[in-house]
């Protein structure tokens, strides 16, 4: 049961949340969209799938694990700090050692132990924010848009500041505001673990899987890992497509996604009073599908709009599935699991799916596009079709609950 709070606490508590976020997104918001055209800049292309398969290969352990201790043994936010004050640092070995030269196995070791420690910080957030916040569903989408803003920021300042869409120093600047995350972090509201788990399984966050027995759980889940392997496309080469249609500035491009996610997660609290949450699922769903077509026909026709138009649309499909699935857990599981629900979330968007996208997207990008930059409407649309099977997948699967907001 959350407690009201009177307005002068509710704002300091809301405006901690955001400024959270804030630097939570600009972290990766710095590095993730320009990875690959660093990769390349490097002289290491063809490791772009391993780089980008050892952080969801970390992600399948950290993020249930960290749920698991923010429910049974550590305060939330004293674990999300200390998890953000690690995660700078291994953004400094890998980061530092591509800028020195040092080669790819450094790099992906420090990247590897920033995704162990970074994996659980997304859900702990989201666990933070819907017990703390007055009118939890309602207000989470309004902090949670700080983490759009912060990407913003920091794509723009990549671009055009540090002029680093294809440095290390993307990387390095992201390590500085992962600091300031966990230290405003450590100033946020006490979120005491409730201890009720006394087994070596909860210890480990095994409890969770229990989830999986119930149906539109098990669906849940399990779409989100499917609809995750086409969607590390996104991450992997929209930026790389944006150079080759001759962009400049790719990584500032690839910030119209999170202006569209603002707009969307400002109407997503109205959205969700009108709307099922099955419904709102299915429209992410259905409307990546959509987007990722837009790009192919960016391709077919070689006009930077098309796939301009798609990237934005991304960040509306993004918040309308995930934020959905976040409030989705925090409505329909047991408080003393909440936490490592959300890590199993994390596990499947950040964990399995995007391990298995990894490499599967790698190939198809090398299998569709030629040494020329032909063939990228091909790459596009083969993954807009396999959202379109997680689309009618869910759709027949999914059963929900027939009251208001279910």
């Amino acid at each position: 049961m959350r407690v009201e709070k009177n307005g002068a606490q509710s704002g300091k508590i809301f405006g901690g949340l955001w400024l959270v976020f804030f630097f939570q997104g600009m972290g990766p918001g710095f590095w993730v969209p320009a990875l690959t055209n660093i990769l390349k800049a490097e002289g290491y292309a063809d490791w772009t799938p391993w780089v980008f398969a050892i952080g969801p290969a970390c992600a399948l352990i950290s993020p249930v694990i960290g749920g698991a201790m923010a429910d049974e043994r550590v305060p939330a936010q004293k674990l999300f700090a200390w998890c953000s004050f690690v995660s700078a640092a291994m953004l400094c070995l890998a980061f530092g050692a591509l800028k020195m030269g040092l080669g790819p196995v450094w790099f992906m070791v420090g990247l590897a132990f920033y995704a162990l420690a970074s994996g659980p910080t997304w859900g702990l957030l989201a666990t933070i924010s819907l017990k703390h916040l007055s009118n939890g569903e309602k207000n989470y989408p309004l902090v949670r848009v700080g983490a759009t803003f912060g990407w913003i920021a920091a794509g723009f300042v990549a671009s055009y500041v540090l002029h680093a869409d294809s440095s290390p120093v993307a990387g390095l600047a992201s390590a500085v505001v992962r600091t300031l995350a966990g230290l405003v972090a450590l100033g946020l509201p006490n979120t005491p673990p409730l201890g009720l788990g006394k087994s070596w399984r909860s210890a480990f966050g095994l409890g969770v899987f229990s989830l999986l027995k119930k149906r539109d759980h098990a669906v849940l889940f399990g779409v989100t890992g499917l609809f995750s392997i086409p969607l590390v496309a996104f991450y992997m080469y929209s930026a790389e497509f944006f150079k080759a249609l001759g962009d400049k500035t790719p990584t500032a491009s690839m910030t119209v996604a999170q202006w569209s996610e603002v707009a969307a997660m400002l109407s997503l609290s109205a959205l969700m009073v009108r709307y099922r949450l099955k419904t709102m699922l299915m429209y992410g769903l259905g409307l990546s599908a959509v987007r990722f077509a837009m790009s192919g026909y960016a391709g077919f026709t070689d006009v930077k709009g098309w796939h301009v138009a798609g990237v934005a649309l991304h960040g509306v499909c993004y918040t309308m599935y995930f934020v959905t699935a976040q409030v989705y857990l925090d409505r329909r599981v047991d408080p003393a699991l909440r936490s490592q629900a959300q890590g199993l979330l994390g596990l499947m968007m950040a964990g399995l799916g995007p391990l298995i996208g990894a490499f599967f997207c790698g190939w198809l990008r090398d299998f569709c596009v030629d040494d020329a930059g032909n063939g990228w409407e091909n790459f596009w649309w083969v993954l807009a079709g396999m959202i379109a099977v997680c689309w009618g997948a869910f759709a027949v699967m999914y059963r929900g609950v027939m009251t208001p907001g279910k």
